[in-house]
């Protein structure tokens, strides 16, 4: 399991004596995160998440609480945090900033249809749609300085030429897009929306959770990193039925530019690579520690090789 702090059975209850839940009966770590503690805590009055937050500045857990607060009363299925008996939602545990949320119905698709995909599009459009509105704005701390900086230092380590020189040639575009960013639309971005952070209840897509990188970017980014998760096959490249729905149902309610159809190439291969290098660098610090889930970096890498050619674009016309 990813619990990088353990909480104990007495700690959580003194914790839960705060809110009106009801007793503790049982909790659990989540297996599957990468970067927070996460805990299923089930008490006499319903189920819920609790979630430690271990990276990023404490400062701007305001802005996610804010934001899933904004996201709910628009309609989307996300958690929101639950105000203790004092009206605070953020609470300290353990030494961590600590957040309490609904438990979201449903569960984690490892095989998704194309049908799922389209759902995944529609519901990132929505999204989008209401956090375009938003007058919150983060920076990403993973943003496209981090890409130049990680990804010069990853060049020096590549033995296969051809991958050296597409990562170069990438590297090249996030410069360029550094000095001058693209005319691109923009809201507040999911920028993490795999499969392990979708909820489908049936056929149903019954909840989107952890936001922890939401950050105001490029919203074609946010489709790029979806895509580069839904819609792989076996050989870690896109397949054309997924990704056309995926798509398809993003385009229905957002429209795709032509200017974003002339960025997509380059936007998979910079998503792909966000995910290489975040990777990588969990793998180099985490390394033997237990009870820590090392996802392998190499995954992205194969995925950033295979975007040297897309042959499957974005829709301009519905």
């Amino acid at each position: 399991m990813s619990v990088f702090t353990p909480v104990s059975r007495e700690q959580l209850e003194d914790f839960l004596a705060g809110y009106a839940l009801g007793r503790l009966l049982d909790f659990q770590g989540i297996a599957g995160g990468s970067e927070n503690s996460n805990f299923f805590v089930a008490t006499s009055q319903g189920e819920f998440v609790l979630t430690l937050v271990e990276r990023g500045p404490t400062q701007e857990l305001d802005f996610f609480i804010s934001l899933l607060a904004e996201l709910h009363a628009a309609g989307l299925p996300v958690p929101y945090a639950i105000a203790d008996s004092n009206g605070q939602c953020l609470q300290q545990l353990n030494g961590r900033p600590a957040l309490l949320q609904p438990r979201l119905p449903g569960k984690h698709l490892s095989a998704p249809n194309p049908s799922d995909c389209q759902a995944v599009g529609v519901a990132l459009a929505q999204l989008h749609q209401a956090s375009s509105h938003s007058l919150l704005h983060r920076r990403s701390d993973r943003g496209l300085d981090w890409l130049a900086e990680e990804g010069d230092a990853l060049v020096a380590t590549l033995d296969d030429r051809d991958l050296r020189e597409e990562l170069q040639q990438t590297l090249v575009m996030i410069n360029q897009w550094r000095q001058n960013p693209p005319a691109l639309p923009r809201a507040i971005l999911h920028a993490d929306l795999f499969r392990d952070n979708v909820m489908f209840d049936g056929h149903h897509l019954s909840g989107i959770i952890d936001f922890y990188n939401a950050h105001t970017g490029i919203t074609l980014y946010d489709v790029a990193i979806a895509c580069n998760d839904w819609c792989l096959d076996a050989a870690q490249q896109l397949d054309p039925a997924r990704s056309r729905a995926l798509l398809t149902g993003y385009a229905r309610l957002r429209p795709f530019s032509p200017a974003e159809a002339d960025a997509w190439p380059a936007m998979l291969r910079i998503a792909a690579l966000r995910f290489w290098l975040s990777r990588q660098q969990a793998a180099v610090q985490h390394k033997d520690q237990p009870g820590v889930l090392v996802k392998d970096p190499g995954h992205f890498q194969r995925i950033f090789a295979n975007h040297r050619k897309v042959s499957i674009g974005l829709p301009l016309a519905l």
